[in-house]
């Protein structure tokens, strides 16, 4: 179990700092009250969290050899796609990333006509980050987006209850990290360095399944 919840903590904590969702939270934060717009955005990845683990459990049905190489496969498929895409990347490479969260916030503020209340601002929360991660892992299927697919990998072979727990807290971390502090280190972050050290991650996390066997 501690091996599964460590994985699923290092995952998430590397794989979400400075993506979609983290600049959302930071936006968001900067708008309304961070304990709502935490309460909001830690719901909804906890949620998907859940999702992934339970299509995981769902996965370890099949015969152990498939799950185990085709867990190799997307890790090692990953990581070469992660470290490429960071050998391409200037050092602060998020302008595009936060250009959609303004776009997507823009958009969902208008829609809910400035409302400010405690109710509203908890169900924009929700749903815009429960959206983003949707559309993450919609384009993990088309376009090998990684995180939600290695939580589901991760579950299919791992102890589900404690990629869950690793996996949360990493999603925890990342939130009060975007809401909190999010305004003074967005511009800090190198999406470059993220990407490499992610890269690398799933490189070792297919090194452990090769050394520990079917």
């Amino acid at each position: 179990m501690l091996a599964a919840f460590t994985a699923g903590l290092l995952l998430i904590t590397i794989s979400e700092l400075g993506d979609k969702t983290f600049f959302i939270a930071v936006i968001l934060s900067m708008r309304h009250s961070r304990k709502l717009v935490f309460a909001g955005v830690i719901g909804a990845l906890a949620a998907m969290t859940i999702l992934s683990v339970a299509l995981g459990q769902v996965i370890a049905f099949l015969p152990k050899i498939y799950t185990h190489y085709a867990a190799i496969g997307l890790f090692l498929l990953f990581g070469i796609k992660l470290l490429y895409q960071a050998s391409r990347m200037s050092a602060f490479a998020g302008d595009e990333v936060v250009g959609e969260a303004k776009a997507a916030v823009e958009q969902s503020e208008k829609n809910l006509k400035n409302s400010s209340s405690t109710l509203a601002v908890l169900i924009e929360s929700f749903i815009m980050t429960f959206l983003a991660e949707w559309g993450d892992s919609e384009a993990l299927l088309l376009s090998a987006d990684r995180t939600q697919i290695a939580t589901v990998t991760l579950a299919a072979s791992n102890n589900a209850l404690g990629v869950t727990l690793g996996a949360v807290l990493g999603h925890t971390i990342c939130t009060v990290i975007a809401v909190m502090g999010g305004r003074l280190i967005a511009g800090r972050i190198s999406e470059r360095m993220v990407t490499a050290i992610g890269g690398v991650l799933f490189l070792v996390f297919a090194a452990a399944a090769i050394w520990e066997g079917a």
